[in-house]
């Protein structure tokens, strides 16, 4: 767990939505989404913008929001060791759950094998359809993810959004507005206002989730129906199972020993789970999610630089996903991995799942560069997985959204998850 002191703060509490929780909006969203989709599929599919906007409307806030949270958490924090200290710390924590989630996710496939019996002749697989995955797959790499954190302008990080590269220049901005504090707070405060502006708007379109939801979902049964993807289904309903189990072990037991209710903790956020749910993308929520953090009493300087830092380092849902699809695909073309084999398909997933961090197509992309790397199971076969992508990403997505809010360690924010006033 991230420590950090709890911060007071000033924003104001989110407005409870006139037509009821947004959590309810949200549901009923995604149900009248599947049931377009089954019922008029064709239609169902012109829907996709609605999802797609919502995401893009997000997105185009973050890099101001991560910016500004870094600066102003670090300008305030007073002492540097502390960020030194608890920025180590997440990356430590995250690197040791993030191996768990890929082992837990290797050693579901060796036990559910849910590829076996589908025998594909690798050699017959049509491996355009992930051309532009395996393209880009060429192009990550450690060195490259490292180069690739510097920006080449100050202004790049605002316009292609990398958040690695934001965090960075936030952080070089706040240490170097610390020596010089005092004279500083007026430029702290107006980027503490910007960022009080940033969360409204946020909170304004947070009004289109059902929509978004509703738009989304009815995109995917309708565009790849339900009867179609049956002989994939075992594989992405095993995916949902292992992803929930390592939610109820894994995340729980840290839940626990951290001293506060991850039940708890999953209805707090349970507007932010159903919207990750509906839209398949855990960017999505990741400013509301922020802010929903920094009012249940969590630090706003380790929120600022720990939330953005964990969506890349501590993927939860997509590591269960890279181990159990890799060990799929070589299941599915009879490719046998011999216990060596999968240590070293782990070891090499825990660095291509980093540096691909930030690219369209995450997952695919890691697939491709861990098994193009290895050499033992075909590339092509991850023609397999296009059918299921957007259904297993749901899982995923989600699981990576608890897994960073599980991260966080606050004592007020404890008190509130086990239903106690804060001091």
């Amino acid at each position: 767990m991230v420590a950090g002191q709890s911060l007071d703060s000033n924003r104001p509490s989110p407005r409870r939505p006139f037509l009821g929780p947004l959590w309810l909006q949200v549901l009923i969203g995604i149900s009248l989404g599947i049931a377009l989709g089954m019922l008029f599929p064709h239609a169902a599919v012109t829907l996709k913008p609605l999802g797609d906007g919502f995401v893009k409307l997000i997105r185009m806030m973050l890099a101001p929001i991560i910016f500004a949270t870094v600066v102003v958490g670090i300008a305030r924090m007073g002492d540097i060791r502390e960020v030194g200290r608890v920025g180590a710390k997440a990356l430590i924590y995250f690197e040791v759950v993030s191996t768990l989630a890929l082992l837990f996710g290797l050693v579901a496939a060796d036990v559910l094998r849910p590829g076996a019996g589908m025998n594909i002749d690798a050699a017959k697989l049509d491996p355009t359809s992930i051309a532009t995955y395996t393209a880009t797959a060429q192009q990550t790499g450690v060195i490259a993810f490292l180069l690739g954190i510097i920006p080449s302008s100050i202004g790049e990080p605002f316009v292609t959004g990398n958040i690695l590269q934001i965090i960075l220049l936030g952080v070089l901005f706040g240490l170097a507005l610390t020596p010089i504090r005092a004279t500083a707070k007026p430029l702290v405060d107006l980027l503490d206002l910007l960022l009080q502006g940033m969360f409204g708007i946020v909170r304004m379109v947070m009004m289109l989730a059902p929509l978004a939801a509703l738009g989304a979902m009815a995109y995917t049964v309708g565009q790849y129906g339900i009867a179609s993807l049956r002989q994939l289904l075992y594989f992405t309903a095993e995916v949902w199972i292992v992803a929930a189990l390592f939610v109820i072990l894994i995340l729980g037991a840290i839940a626990h020993f951290a001293g506060f209710s991850l039940f708890r903790l999953l209805v707090y956020i349970r507007d932010e789970i159903l919207v990750t749910a509906g839209t398949s993308s855990s960017e999505a929520v990741l400013a509301p999610l922020m802010l929903k953090l920094e009012l249940l009493g969590c630090s706003e300087p380790i929120v600022g630089m720990v939330m953005p830092a964990g969506y890349t380092f501590n993927a939860d849902g997509t590591a269960i996903y890279l181990s159990m699809g890799a060990l799929f695909i070589a299941q599915a073309t009879n490719t046998h991995l011999a216990l060596r084999e999968q240590i070293a398909l782990m070891v090499v997933l825990m660095i291509t799942s980093k540096g691909s961090a930030g690219v369209a197509g995450a997952g695919f992309v890691t697939l491709a560069a861990t098994l193009a790397t290895l050499h033992h199971v075909p590339v092509a076969g991850l023609v397999l997985l296009l059918g299921v992508e957007r259904l297993v990403n749901v899982a995923r997505a989600v699981v990576n959204v608890i897994g960073s809010s599980v991260a966080f360690d606050s004592d007020r924010a404890k008190l509130r998850l086990q239903g106690k006033p804060s001091v």
